[in-house]
């Protein structure tokens, strides 16, 4: 009778932290070792954290992987399968190393590189041919590495070398609906293979990234038996005996606004933590993104961790001031309100000479739009300068996809909390957020927005109503449709021509956008990557 008893270690690794890394591997190990565990599994590259990216040119980098690789086998107390990168004759590997009895007995380098989405493995790692079966307790695993499952070819070579079981390392990245596409890959794998597989995955925020965990375990015929939490570490024991894995916890799957709200809590808190900020400042405005971008912050670090400025112009409405103030006062956090009207007639008074040699221009045109937003953004940065807390910034996916924005003001900031999210999901959040405790005043939900640059100004003077603006923009930017084939749908012509007009003209201002939360299947990131001068013409 085999059996074999895994440990998972859902751990949140900070890109090249080490040490801190490995301390992190030892005590779960510890705590795998008092489980009665057989053997520890980790994610993908858990020593040195995930993406390395151009970490992985530096030859220091992989010598001081090696190094810590070699002291951590002489801590750990059970064998434990580690992720890694590994140098070995001029080539580069992303790696998974058997650690036992103070060694390192078997290594397996991964063979599917991804090079698409966020994903750049071809430009750091050479791609792995060989399988590797190792013998624990008397049963043969096989080793895998996250697109090893995503993939065929690398499961089916483990088996036919003689795998029972599949453990695989992975560092997969959150976007909504994610967790429903790794359960069928993997059943994919369980099919043509025949054997269970154990999914250990990363969690935490990486830059734009945020990895929500969830690892799971698949038996032989594809069912689902054990399912650890999403979003936070967790540590979980799976039992595999005669050649299936015995039934285990599962935990529950959240709704998607549930779901979205605690990637972004997750994204906002390790991003300020891993770098080591104090705090963050938010520009109040008023309106729905702000008030949203305050909510979640307080929900990520704690009203203490969280400033609040006002900055009102002579137009902005009474109604944005009154709700301000309602909630700052619901949530606790400190607040100032700094009004910007004598600063923008200093302004108006020193360009004036200026601009008056440049011939008449109408008495009121963008420029004066874009001061205010300015001012805003030079306040909030002498506020971040003095204080060293960051600045979030309060922009959606809509007004970053079509330029709704303005350079060096409401886009100047150091994290970019909303950036991957729809102004349509915007409103969803908010609801759902109220749901849970009333935060964000009702005006502030139900009335229509405004950037309150001028008067009277509303978004739907500038843009399509935000239901048909963020579906061209799906579809044309996270599907690749044609302008023709949007316009096939059902939408107007007009529209669609503006929506990808304005798409197209403003990646100059995306590339000086601060970086933010991934949370759908591609963003403005990593994985967009136009060109900002292009003479390309769509096809209509």
């Amino acid at each position: 009778m085999s059996q074999l008893r895994i440990a998972i270690a859902q751990f949140n690794a900070i890109v090249g932290d080490l040490a801190g890394n490995a301390a992190r591997i030892v005590e779960f190990a510890r705590r795998a070792h008092a489980a009665g565990a057989d053997v520890l599994l980790t994610p993908e590259l858990a020593l040195c954290g995930y993406p390395p990216e151009d970490l992985l040119l530096r030859p220091d980098f992989y010598r001081a992987c090696a190094a810590e690789l070699e002291a951590l086998a002489r801590q750990l107390p059970l064998p434990a399968l580690i992720g890694h990168p590994l140098a070995v004759a001029g080539k580069h590997f992303n790696a998974a190393s058997l650690l036992a009895e103070g060694q390192i007995q078997a290594t397996y380098r991964k063979h599917r590189l991804p090079n698409y989405e966020v994903f750049d493995e071809e430009r750091y790692f050479d791609a792995g041919r060989t399988p590797c079966v190792v013998r624990l307790k008397g049963v043969q695993c096989g080793l895998v590495i996250c697109a090893d499952v995503w993939e065929s070819g690398a499961a089916e070579a483990a088996v036919a070398a003689g795998a029972e079981l599949l453990l695989t390392l992975n560092a997969s990245p959150f976007h909504l609906n994610k967790q429903c596409r790794r359960h069928e890959v993997v059943r994919e794998r369980v099919a043509a293979t025949g054997r269970p597989v154990i999914y250990a995955n990363l969690v935490g925020g990486q830059d734009e990234l945020v990895f929500d965990g969830a690892s799971f375990a698949l038996d032989g015929t594809g069912r689902l038996t054990h399912q650890l939490p999403a979003f936070v570490e967790s540590f979980g024991i799976v039992d595999y005996a005669d050649g299936t894995l015995r039934p285990g916890d599962i935990a529950a799957a959240a709704a998607p606004e549930a779901e979205l709200w605690a990637a972004l809590k997750l994204g906002v808190a390790d991003y300020v933590g891993k770098n080591g900020f104090p705090g963050v400042i938010i520009g109040l405005s008023g309106g729905i993104d702000s008030a949203l971008t305050l909510a979640i912050a307080v929900d990520a670090l704690g009203a203490e961790r969280v400033r609040a400025v006002m900055m009102p112009s002579p137009y902005t409405a009474q109604m944005s001031l009154d709700d301000s103030r309602e909630m700052v006062a619901r949530l606790g956090v400190d607040y100032d309100e700094i009004p910007i009207g004598p600063l923008m007639e200093d302004f108006a008074v020193s360009l004036a000479p200026t601009f008056s040699r440049l011939g008449q221009k109408p008495a009121w045109d963008t420029t004066d739009e874009n001061i205010q937003a300015r001012i805003r953004g030079l306040l909030l940065m002498a506020f971040s300068n003095r204080s060293g807390r960051i600045v979030l910034t309060t922009g959606n996916k809509s007004e970053m996809a079509v330029g709704y924005a303005t350079l060096y003001g409401d886009m100047a900031g150091g994290f970019a909390v909303i950036k991957d999210v729809f102004k349509t999901r915007v409103y969803d959040l908010a609801r759902w957020r109220n749901s849970l405790s009333p935060v964000i005043p009702r005006n502030i939900i139900e009335r229509p927005p405004s950037a309150e640059l001028k008067p009277g100004q509303l978004d739907q003077d500038s843009l399509p109503p935000y239901a048909v603006l963020d579906a061209i923009i799906e579809a044309y930017m996270e599907r690749d449709e044609s302008p023709r084939q949007i316009i096939a749908q059902g939408f107007a012509e007009s529209d669609v021509r503006k929506v990808v007009g304005l798409l197209k003209k403003n990646e100059y201002k995306r590339r000086q956008a601060p970086v933010g939360i991934r949370v759908t299947q591609r963003g403005f990131g990593k994985d967009w990557r136009y060109p900002i001068t292009s003479a390309y013409a769509d096809e209509f």
